[in-house]
């Protein structure tokens, strides 16, 4: 007869405990957006997600500067090509002409042929004529031997401008896919940024962007800043084109930030800076690394409205010096072009190209 035993009562450090152990981090794991990452998503402070996001709209625009020098050699290399596929057209073009001159001599020599020079000076009726006749064909035999040379040097220089054209190709290929490269970076940065920015009520993410001025009333109220600096004295330009470029930028104010633009309508930083020149007369690079080399520098104390002014230490970002310690620049996709204080971001230098 068996004997009656009571059942053992398994631990919860057993199988039953490490299913409910399992089942509850799961619970967990879907009430915090568990994506396989191990972690769930921190609760940042509107502080910290200030910072987060300066800093990743400070890496995109130092990544659009490099895709916008990156563009601009692309751009050169385009009308490089395009240059070289129009002077092989033109010369093909003479080339056909050339060899169609060619052809038809040869087919009139032969249609005219059939004797010998020796047996057609013998059978002819009148040899004065003959003499005559053969002097003028050997005339137009070195003519058309200077013909044969000039194709042959045609056809050596179709050959290297397609040479020169594919070399140019490859290279333009290859910066073309630096930029795609480029794009992927400065997208991903951005599309960070606003996944953090969403994490914010509306009222705390307008006080983390600063974008809680519309662009007409941010218009009025620089023109009342710009008035008062004037009223100053702190405002007057050193020269007429430094002038016409601070105004040109006033005028631009409420813009919208869009990497890679340089105007009419929108802007990055760097394009503002070359727009506002380019409507004084003055031709200046596309990126913030050149253009802080494109005038005389000088120091802080020494600045000027129509100066540029540039910050952080990779010179990734510039703005353009209206006085009283102000710039008028781009600042980043969830910011219009505004005023803003010099001492806003970290000065790193000055230059005037007017």
């Amino acid at each position: 007869m068996a004997a009656h035993r009571k059942p053992r009562q398994r631990s919860l450090g057993g199988h039953t405990g490490r299913t409910a152990a399992t089942i509850a981090l799961a619970g967990a794991a879907t009430a915090t957006g568990f994506d396989g990452t191990g972690h769930a998503e921190p609760q940042l402070t509107p502080t910290q997600v200030k910072a987060e996001v300066d800093k990743l709209y400070q890496e995109a625009e130092a990544a659009t500067e490099k895709y916008d020098g990156a563009k601009e050699m692309a751009d050169a290399e385009q009308r490089q090509l395009n240059a070289l596929r129009d002077e092989t057209a033109r010369k093909q073009q003479r080339l056909n002409t050339a060899r169609n001159a060619l052809g038809s001599f040869a087919a009139a020599q032969y249609r005219a042929g059939g004797f010998a020079p020796t047996w057609q000076l013998a059978l002819s009726g009148d040899p004065d004529r003959y003499l005559d006749d053969a002097a003028f064909v050997e005339r137009a035999g070195d003519r058309q031997a200077d013909a044969v040379s000039q194709v042959r040097g045609q056809l050596r220089e179709i050959e290297q401008l397609r040479g020169a054209a594919r070399i140019e190709l490859k290279s333009l290929r290859s910066r073309q896919a630096e930029l795609r490269r480029r794009k992927k970076t400065i997208t991903g940065k951005l599309d960070e940024a606003r996944r953090l920015l969403a994490l914010l009520p509306p009222q705390q993410r307008t006080e983390v962007t600063g974008g809680g001025t519309a662009p007409g009333r941010a218009s009025r109220s620089a023109s009342d800043t710009r008035d008062a600096l004037e009223q100053a004295g702190s405002a007057t330009a050193s020269n007429a084109r430094a002038a016409a470029a601070v105004d040109y930028a006033y005028a631009k104010l409420g813009s919208p930030y869009v990497w890679g633009a340089a105007g009419p309508n929108s802007f990055d930083c760097s394009g503002l800076v070359q727009a506002a020149y380019r409507s004084a007369g003055i031709s200046l690079p596309r990126t913030t690394y050149a253009q802080i080399n494109a005038g005389r520098r000088v120091s802080r104390s020494e600045l000027q409205p129509g100066d540029l002014v540039f910050f952080y230490s990779g010179i990734s970002h510039v703005g353009i010096y209206v006085g009283n310690g102000q710039i008028i620049h781009a600042p980043n996709p969830s910011a219009p072009v505004r005023l803003a204080p010099l001492d806003l971001m970290p000065f790193a230098g000055a230059t005037r190209v007017a």
